[in-house]
């Protein structure tokens, strides 16, 4: 147990003890302050909003209340309501809606009026109290007097900067008046307040001057703390500042001094306390020896000082034009002009080299404590320091870039490196909140076994300690004592304010004059207190304490300079690796907001997303930009080992074995490939090197952290960079496809898959740089170009190779330019005059398909045949026309086909037969098209996904004829869309189905479908007659791509008759009846000699029977002799002239 002092109670301390406690200072302090900066926030946002046309009060602007706000400005505070009426109309037709707009900005200006009252009681009940003020001694109670002086004055200042505040609050007094019938009770004061504060500066003034005693001296016991901060890098590195490293023996020796809290307050609130106190009361300048030094000192160090937000103070003009007011000044202005010289001259470079020191100090101190961080605990004063002092140096370039001075040296004022310096600052924030267990633990530990028996014996050695006094510090000790290790292993929450607090009341009850226990007195228990009071906030708020010391919150208000930063580090190579500290400081902006000024949220808000966004955007491009771009170097790499450049080497190899001449001088030598990676100097960087090495630093920057938030908003920094590959690989593969769509040009799909495939294998490779799915992403960039259009709606290659396919490939092929080749599965160009635009063996044989298969997959050949489909049906559209338009003729030739006299007779009223061919055969090329990607679909699918094909593949045996229908076309669905044929195609199913209308019967139909077939089978004869009907033995084909017309009658038969239900083997053998009918009058014609190629359309019969699943070779021959084909074989084969080498 700690024993209780002695207590000595003398005559005046029942009186002047009892009132020192009543004043409740410390209190009082704590509230304004809160409450003033909530009130400065709020005085700031009303500026910006009247500032900005988008959000200025509307009432403003509007033209019919401009005599009515000039006439307010011009009689403020004394407006006359009733006698100028006239000038006031447009409020008194709006009165409701003036003041229901204006009640918000009197309220605030009414906390400003509240705020100000009692400031002015809490300041005069410290001077009647003598208070004693030592920032060394009584840290807490000093600095609090001293903020609520500043806060109080950047309020007063913000408030004069608003110029629409008598408009205002005048529009509001006169919509009261008129509504009420009388003025609001506050408006006098408020006014004469709005009045008083014309000249801010000399009205403050005036008033501070009572003030001068106290808060010179709380300034002045700044002159042992403010030199030793504002020292020049020289110094800092002299004296191996934050360096754990220059004293090893020492390096687990706690932190510890008689100043703790003072060693990171921050340069800034210093400067502001210094050069604003003294120029409000600065008539101790003229006295003080020591005021003048500290003054000089501050005005030298920089030329704006930061009122709030973006709002700053010119110190130099604001301090000359208020002592050019003054008599017996002019020493004093001509310090002012010597300090403003030396600012613009030395302070930039200063400055300058104080964040080159700070970015080597903060890397040694972050990579040792990284390495070790059980020294997070005793070095922890270390961190804050290291925070507190980047802090400054930042604030002090943002505050300064904005309001940059006219020099000789503006590089002073830039910094391309200060990337860096917020890098290491959020990696020592980062490190201290993932460590904070360590930090907590070692805390409780020095505060129970250390503190509190160094408090207990300092209150021992106290010769007076009155009974007030002598509770808060007994129960300091008793609090100290009770803590634990326990209490950190079991994860309790731990709460030290109250000790805080009171401790701030103590500082309060003992810096009074004649106070009992006078705290100058007692220097010792001021050091162990404020030195707890760090110990304590390590334990409980040890965020806060982050917050406080590396808040950099002034670059949400200034986005043009943080911009600027960014753009500039991003230019340089080394500092590519800092550059995620810029989004990542984003997620500190939501602290900075207060609930005085909740609308300032949004905006904040939107701001700070806009930033974070922008920020990881630029670096996720420069990212995917190099990625892609050593994919592109790897993509040429690879196309070098391509088959088709081997022709140069082959030739050069043929010639030396001929021993033939060498090339001559003038001729360059053609590299082989590897010739890049040979190297005879590794000090040569390839530009290769330097992309690689740009990847390394730009990934490195993915290390700070894999997410932070954003109000509310959780932001991760990888997703951006995919989204940036993925749009940008969508973009390459586009382009690589090399579509021309007035030329019709377009790349082989075998050399596009080759492609691919080097920028996926250079994609992986991303995964040993940072910690990203690059699987995940490839797979959604080529699912998306299975689509036609992509997520953003651009085209895909699908659509590209449909379009291609069709509007170049297929369509010579209708027009017999490009022969369909059975033999080799592939089109083939016919010999033509003209050259042909491209090789259509080199876009269809089974290689190419095989390889848009895999490009397009099983979706984007859907594509491709919905399209093929589409074509199908125009062209069916059509021969029903021609089937309407000779139905009566078709209907006679149906019923006596077995007639040759009437058939010779009806065939001579036939109309259209070559044109119902030409169709039927660019049917037939279409179909035939497709068919060779399905099954090179379904080479792919075999190879990809065995087990995937071989249960659909057993499911479709399982149909039989006698199966339903509707069961039969589901199953023939999922074979088709894999790749397997099928007896009746789903696809060409649905097509013909979806062409059936209201005004056609089904009967109908089925009608113009069985006429279809006659009108077919009997204009096969009328082939014979065209000279590229010949069957090429070479091709397995004719040359007119006649043979297609097996495909095109089997499969469109099947789908018709499948659509309206009826038999399609019965249709198919009654076809193949009269087609041999037909065929075997053809060699009993006048004009045999005229059929040249009658033997090769005999084989067109015997190529649909091998194709059709419903019909048989019996069934042919049944009707058609076997010997004619068997003799149009050797006629066609005799012609094939055989080469034998």
């Amino acid at each position: 147990m700690t024993r209780r002092p002695r207590l000595e109670r003398r005559e005046r301390c029942s009186v002047s003890g009892a009132m020192d406690y009543q004043q409740k200072l410390a209190e009082k302090l704590s509230i304004l302050n809160e409450r003033g900066n909530g009130v400065l926030i709020r005085m700031n946002h009303i500026k910006k909003t009247c500032a900005d046309p988008k959000t200025r009060l509307s009432f403003l602007t509007d033209k019919a209340m401009e005599t009515a706000i000039k006439y307010i400005n011009k009689k403020f505070p004394n407006i006359d309501f009733r006698g100028n009426i006239q000038n006031l109309n447009s409020i008194q037709k709006q009165k409701s809606e003036v003041m229901a707009a204006t009640a918000c900005y009197y309220d605030s200006f009414l906390d400003v009026k509240e705020f100000r009252d009692h400031v002015y009681e809490l300041l005069n009940t410290i001077d009647a109290c003598q208070c004693f003020f030592d920032i060394a001694i009584n840290f807490d109670f000093t600095k609090n007097y001293l903020d609520l002086i500043i806060t109080y004055t950047s309020v007063i200042i913000t408030l004069s900067r608003i110029d629409d505040k008598k408009a205002l609050v005048g529009m509001f007094n006169c919509a009261h008046e008129m509504t009420n019938g009388s003025s609001d009770p506050s408006y006098p004061r408020l006014g004469q307040m709005f009045v008083e504060y014309e000249h801010p500066w000399k009205k403050l003034t005036e008033e501070f001057g009572p003030h001068t005693r106290s808060v010179t001296a709380a300034l002045l016991s700044l002159k042992m703390v403010y030199p030793r901060r504002n020292l020049p890098a020289e110094q800092w590195r002299s004296a191996q500042l934050l360096s754990l490293l220059s004293t090893p023996a020492a390096m687990l020796d706690p932190a510890c001094c008689d100043t703790m809290a003072c060693e990171y307050l921050s340069m800034e609130v210093m400067e502001r306390w210094i050069i604003i106190g003294f120029l409000l009361c600065h008539t101790s300048l003229n006295t003080n020896q020591a005021s003048q030094e500290l003054w000089k000192m501050a005005l030298r160090s920089g030329l704006y000082l930061t009122l709030t937000r973006d709002e700053v103070l010119n110190i130099h003009k604001v301090t000359e034009d208020l002592f050019d007011s003054f008599k017996g000044y002019s020493k004093r202005i001509a310090d002012i002009k010597e300090s403003r010289e030396h600012a613009i001259i030395n302070s930039g470079a200063m400055h300058r080299e104080r964040r080159q020191f700070l970015r080597g100090a903060m890397m040694e101190l972050f990579k040792v404590l990284e390495d070790e961080p059980g020294l997070l605990g005793p070095k922890a004063l270390f961190v804050f320091m290291a925070l507190s002092f980047s802090r400054d140096e930042v604030l002090w370039l943002v505050r300064h870039s904005e309001n940059m001075p006219k020099i000789k040296t503006p590089e002073d004022y830039i910094d391309n490196q200060m990337a860096e310096l917020l890098y290491h600052m959020e990696k020592l924030r980062g490190l201290m909140k993932k460590y904070s267990h360590v930090v907590q633990r070692y805390h409780v530990q020095y505060l129970a076994q250390f503190d509190s028996l160094v408090l207990n014996d300092t209150i021992q050695n106290m010769y007076v300690c009155p009974e007030e006094e002598s509770v808060l510090l007994s129960s300091f000790v008793s609090t100290l004592s009770s803590l634990s290790v326990k209490q950190v292993e079991n994860k309790e929450e731990f709460d030290f304010r109250a000790l805080r607090l009171d401790w701030l009341r103590l500082q309060a009850y003992t810096s009074v004059n004649k106070a009992p226990l006078p705290i100058k007195d007692y220097p010792d228990l001021a050091k162990v207190m404020n030195m707890i009071q760090f110990h304590t906030r390590m334990v409980d708020s040890l965020e806060d304490l982050l917050q406080e010391t590396s808040e950099v919150s002034i670059l949400c208000f200034c986005p043009r300079v943080y911009e600027k930063m960014f753009t500039q580090s991003s230019e340089e190579v080394a500092m590519k690796r800092y550059l995620m500290a810029f989004p990542s400081i984003c997620s500190h902006f939501s602290q900075c907001g207060h609930p005085l000024c909740p609308e300032e949220t949004e905006a904040m808000e939107k701001r700070s997303l806009r930033l974070c966004v922008t920020f990881l955007e630029q670096i996720a491009k420069l990212t995917s930009t190099t990625v892609l771009e050593i994919c592109a170097e790897q993509c040429t790499l690879n196309d070098q080992l391509q088959p088709k450049h081997c022709a140069e080497t082959i030739s050069a190899a043929r010639h030396r074995k001929q021993k033939k001449p060498p090339p001559k001088k003038g001729e360059v030598q053609k590299e082989k490939p590897g010739a890049e990676s040979q190297r005879k100097d590794r000090a040569v960087v390839t530009n290769v090197d330097k992309m690689h090495l740009m990847l390394t630093e730009l990934c490195s920057s993915y290390s700070l952290c894999s997410d932070f938030i954003v109000f509310d908003h959780i932001v991760v920094p990888t997703e951006f960079l995919l989204t940036h590959l993925e749009i940008r690989l969508s973009e390459i593969i586009v382009r690589m496809a090399n579509y021309n769509q007035t030329t019709q040009e377009i790349a082989r799909p075998s050399d596009l898959l080759a492609g691919l495939r080097a920028y996926t294998a250079s994609l992986h490779s991303l995964s040993s740089y940072i910690n990203v799915d690059v699987t995940r992403l490839v797979k959604n960039v080529l699912l998306q170009q299975t689509q036609p259009l992509d997520s953003r709606g651009v085209q895909t290659i699908t659509t590209l190779y449909t379009n291609w396919y069709l509007e170049s490939l297929l369509r010579q092929a209708s027009n017999s330019l490009i022969v369909h080749c059975p033999t080799m599965h592939c089109f083939f160009n016919q010999t033509t005059d003209n050259d042909p635009s491209f090789r259509a063996e080199e876009f269809s044989d089974v290689s190419e398909l095989q390889a848009l298969a895999e490009l397009i997959g099983p979706y984007g050949l859907k594509f491709l045949s919905e399209n093929l489909m589409w074509h199908i049906t125009s062209q069916v559209s059509e021969l029903k026309k021609l089937v309407v338009e000779n139905m009566d003729v078709l209907v006679q030739m149906k019923n006596n086909f077995d007639k040759s006299e009437q058939m010779a007779n009806l065939k001579k009223r036939l109309t259209g037969g070559d044109n119902v061919l030409k169709r039927m055969t660019i049917i037939g090329v279409i179909l035939a098209f497709r068919s060779m990607a399905q099954d090179c679909l379904k080479d792919i699918l075999q190879k990809h996904c065995p087990y995937l094909i071989g249960p659909i593949e057993c499911l479709q045996d399982f149909i039989s004829p006698e199966s339903d229908i509707k069961v039969t076309l589901s199953v023939f669905e999922l074979a088709s869309a894999a790749g397997l044929t099928c007896d009746i195609d789903p696809a060409l199913v649905t097509a013909i189905g979806s062409m059936q209308t209201d005004n056609t019967s089904l009967d109908e139909e089925y009608k113009l479908s069985c006429l279809l077939l006659v009108y077919i089978a009997v204009s096969l004869p009328t082939l014979a007659m065209d000279t590229n009907s010949f069957y090429s033995r070479e091709h397995g084909g004719h040359n007119n791509n006649i043979h297609c017309l097996a495909t095109s009658i089997n499969r469109l038969a099947a789908a018709m008759f499948t659509v309206q239900n009826k038999n399609i083997e019965q249709h198919l053998k009654e076809f193949l009846l009269m087609a041999s009918s037909t065929l075997l009058q053809l060699g009993q014609d006048a004009e045999r000699m005229e059929s040249k190629n009658r033997e090769s359309i005999y084989l067109l019969l015997h190529m649909i029977v091998e194709e059709s699943p419903f019909l048989s070779q019996d069934m042919l021959e049944s009707c058609f002799p076997y010997v004619l084909l068997r003799n149009a074989y050797r006629e066609v084969y005799r012609s094939f002239i055989i080469t034998l080498g």
